[in-house]
């Protein structure tokens, strides 16, 4: 029997998957690239399961039915090393993490051993409806389901609080060194996780409740609507982020990069007051944060100190980094300018270094504790009492 929504949707699925593969083989050979080709190659293996079942194709074919899953459990892996590998410099991956991988298909496939050679295609498909299905085979089947799909969470977990640990580093690297992070740190990508969590454990109970026997009103319509959306989302962005340079990625657990522990060692309470001077003169005398494209090693070379002696006397002595430092000057000379013009806060946000209006605002609030057209309005209503 065909399920019509799910078929249509997973076919537009697997045609979104085949686009950007496609689109993927034209670009060059980045390791983001290769992981983005692996995952979506895997998605490919998961869509053509669910359209196996839900456009009836099994009946024609009921051994093969189930041999997606050992390949569907290498999904949260494979977006943790698409996100190592855009967002890190260190290429070799964590050889722990690598171990963690092979294993979960073993695991997968040493519990679907009995689902697989203790039933044959012709009692495989006896089992699809409660008429014809032998009880004792019925009870290996679920319990492979479930055995299955309690793998595939905790796997799927673990790797995602890698790739969200992974995403954490390297956003608080960029602030310590870049004023604008837009375009670098991958902040869709945050979003995007929790998405695929969400539709990923959507499928698992929705799996779990099928093998069951237990259907609910959304059952084959909720989870491929929001599939459907998740993929094309992630898609997008995933496609069109660009690739970043090395100094834009975070550094390698490896790296000479001083740890905290290490900087307070460095310099004495005196030097690092001689710096703050130094920092705060070229904010105020030069407005060095009004370059968008101010950076460490910008300001390094203007006040003729060393990246690491900014970023300690930053983190140890100011107690912020970089990022927040320069969009601290940025905040201020925009709250002038709201007060002392009437010019468009668009305007204003490009005038004083932001490169876009969903940055400033994001920054302004954060600051300040109100949006700036809020903020605007503020003093407006203060100046007329």
């Amino acid at each position: 029997m065909v399920n019509l929504l799910p078929t249509i949707l997973y076919s537009c699925m697997i045609g979104m998957t085949l686009l950007a593969l496609l689109e993927l083989f034209k670009r060059p050979n980045e390791r983001q690239y290769f992981f983005l080709k692996a995952l979506f190659g895997l998605m490919l293996v998961h869509l053509s399961g669910e359209l196996f079942i839900y456009s009836g194709a099994y009946v024609y074919a009921p051994g093969i039915a189930g041999l997606q899953m050992p390949f569907r459990i290498l999904l949260g892996p494979m977006l943790f090393f698409y996100a190592h590998a855009a967002m890190s410099s260190e290429q070799a991956i964590d050889n722990r993490a690598k171990v963690i991988t092979v294993l979960g298909p073993v695991i997968v496939i040493t519990i679907m051993l009995p689902f697989i050679f203790m039933i044959t295609p012709a009692e495989k498909l006896a089992l699809a409806s409660p008429e014809t299905r032998d009880p004792a085979l019925w009870r290996i089947a679920v319990l492979t389901c479930l055995l299955s799909t309690i793998t595939f969470i905790v796997y799927t977990l673990y790797f995602l609080v890698m790739a969200f640990r992974q995403h954490r580093v390297h956003r608080e690297q960029l602030m310590e060194r870049y004023s604008d992070i837009e375009k670098s740190s991958l902040d869709w990508f945050r979003i995007i996780l929790m998405i695929w969590g969400a539709v990923w454990l959507m499928y698992a109970v929705e799996f779990s409740l099928n093998a069951l026997g237990w259907r609910w009103f959304g059952s084959g319509i909720v989870l491929p609507i929001v599939e459907v959306a998740a993929l094309a989302v992630f898609t997008q962005q995933a496609l069109g982020q660009k690739v970043l340079t090395s100094s834009e990625k975070s550094a390698p657990k490896s790296s000479d990069t001083k740890t905290v522990q290490t900087r307070e060692a460095l310099l004495s309470e005196e030097r690092m007051q001689r710096i703050s001077t130094k920092l705060e003169q070229v904010m105020e005398d030069e407005q060095l944060f009004l370059l968008d494209d101010l950076s460490l090693k910008k300001l390094s070379e203007s006040i003729r100190e060393t990246e690491n002696h900014i970023s300690e006397t930053l983190s140890q002595f100011l107690k912020t980094n970089f990022f927040q430092f320069v969009n601290g000057y940025r905040i201020e000379a925009a709250k002038k300018a709201l007060e002392n013009s009437d010019k468009q806060i668009t305007g204003i946000a490009f005038d004083v270094g932001f490169n876009s209006k969903s940055t400033f605002n994001t920054a302004f609030k954060k600051f300040v504790g109100h949006s700036p057209s809020a903020y605007r309005k503020l003093l407006a209503e203060q100046a007329q009492n």
